[in-house]
């Protein structure tokens, strides 16, 4: 009788733990999914500042987002199959995949903060160079496209602010004040007159607007990856556990 009760408990807790992770799982794979959107809107929305910036840590970061949340839905897809099936050889395999993952948030948080203050460091070096040197030049339009788009959707001018555009070589050459992106109201030749009314003159420079942007980026990706660490915390205990219940099964 003893024997049978213990049998029914294992049996309750095993059915427990699997509802429990294949609820896991289905949170797992949602912060995969925004975790790769997120990549794919950092790629094709923002990658136009990408050409702003020598270091390749805007566009790296964006393609390691995506392959995390790839990774996370296929460790997710594993991780329903393991439990649904009650294999124990594919309850391992999952259970390693959490812990390699979870090791890799932590490298790579620590490697972003390391990276932050090195992209800091190049916004103010090369930002302020490439904007009066690249500007409107035969070849660039990329980074043209790029400085007119950041000045409109940061509401700022210059690097540090409107007066940067003075040792222009062509705001020099066309008589101009600022490019025309730097008019709170666009029409055309506005940049000639600097009227203070209509140039974002008081708002600063973009180095402080691409700074804060870049920062909240990495905020809200922080504080997905504890998130999604938290999550896989629980995933790897109630897998154990699981584990553990499981009757021998043949390999």
């Amino acid at each position: 009788f003893r024997m049978e009760a213990r049998a029914q408990k294992n049996t309750c807790g095993t059915i427990c733990l699997k509802y429990l992770i294949f609820l896991f799982n289905i949170i797992f794979w949602l912060a995969g999914g925004a975790v790769l959107a997120v990549g794919v809107w950092t790629l094709v929305e923002k990658s136009d500042y990408i050409t702003l910036l020598s270091s390749s840590f805007y566009s790296a970061s964006a393609y390691i987002l995506i392959a995390a949340g790839a990774i996370v839905i296929a460790t997710g897809i594993i991780g329903c199959c393991a439990t649904l099936r009650e294999k124990k050889s594919l309850l391992i395999v999952y259970l390693c995949l959490l812990l390699c993952i979870f090791l890799l948030e932590i490298i790579a948080g620590v490697l972003a903060y390391i990276t932050y203050q090195e992209l800091d460091e190049d916004l103010r070096q090369n930002l302020k160079t490439t904007m009066q040197q690249k500007y409107r030049h035969p070849g660039e339009e990329k980074v043209t496209e790029a400085v007119d788009k950041l000045q409109q959707e940061f509401k700022c001018c210059g690097s540090h602010n409107y007066s940067d555009w003075a040792d222009s070589v062509w705001i020099q050459q066309n008589k101009r004040v600022v490019p025309d992106s730097c008019c709170k109201t666009q029409i055309a030749l506005c940049g000639q007159r600097g009227h203070p009314s209509n140039i974002y003159k008081v708002e600063g420079g973009c180095i402080m607007k691409l700074e804060e942007f870049i920062l909240t980026q990495l905020y809200i990706l922080g504080a997905v990856g504890i998130g999604i660490a938290f999550l896989q915390l629980l995933g790897m205990m109630f897998t154990c556990c699981l584990y553990r219940n499981l009757e021998e099964d043949p390999y």
